[in-house]
């Protein structure tokens, strides 16, 4: 109870602070995911296309994945110096696994009958690409998104100790005092909630561009069905 009550005290002196971090440990992560699709998802469609190379490149996120984050972020420090640019170049690396994969699992998933459909019709590869492709694979791709978004909330706390600020910075400053656990707290909690809230949202989403959910008639958001 005390220590409900140190944390509820916390945030009554403390809630500016607790909120600029918060956006700031929101934004490194979006910036970092962001980034990632950028670079990721025209990856993921040169693999599908190319298949020999999804090997090569699969293997290469792979391995980006397996660096310990305080390591990855230790090494950017070193090239990049301190600060949350730092912290969302090692998003961004973290970030590329799941959108790559994800999106190149996507592609290879659409039936060869639709693409066929689609080259009788006399599509070329670009219009089969936007119009067929990529409309099929959304919800597939906006999965890995959400992944990555998830992964890059949780490593950006670490970012606190190479200067890049957000929550993490005050789960640091409660471990480094005596009887700071309302502190930690304090950090962890909002982290949760912004990776639960994520998850949520870009779940909800996820579900709403599935071909399954086009197919039985799902009004999308902000639509309605016309009762007969």
């Amino acid at each position: 109870m005390n220590m409900l009550q140190e944390l509820l005290t916390y945030y009554q002196q403390n809630g500016s602070y607790v909120m600029e971090q918060f956006v700031r440990h929101f934004l490194m992560s979006a910036y970092g995911v962001l980034f990632a699709a950028i670079v990721g998802i025209p990856v993921g469609i040169l693999i599908a296309r190319y298949g020999r190379l999804s090997g090569w490149v699969l293997t290469a996120a792979n391995l980006i994945q397996t660096i310990p984050a305080l390591a990855m972020l230790a090494v950017l420090m070193l090239v990049m110096g301190l600060g949350a640019n730092t912290v969302v170049m090692g998003l961004f690396l973290y970030s590329l696994l799941p959108i790559i994969r994800n999106t190149y699992t996507g592609l290879k998933s659409v039936d060869l009958p639709i693409l066929e459909a689609g080259r009788a019709m006399g599509m070329t590869r670009a219009q089969r690409l936007f119009m067929v492709e990529l409309p099929l694979s959304l919800s597939v791709i906006m999965a890995g998104l959400r992944t990555a978004l998830i992964i890059a909330i949780g490593v950006a706390t670490i970012g606190a100790f190479i200067g890049g600020g957000g929550l993490g910075s005050i789960i640091i400053r409660g471990t480094n005092i005596t009887d700071g656990g309302a502190i930690i707290l304090a950090g962890a909690i909002p982290t949760a909630l912004m990776a639960v809230i994520a998850d949520i949202l870009l779940g909800w989403v996820e579900r709403a561009l599935s071909p399954a959910n086009k197919k039985r008639g799902i009004p999308a958001a902000g639509e309605t069905t016309e009762i007969i």
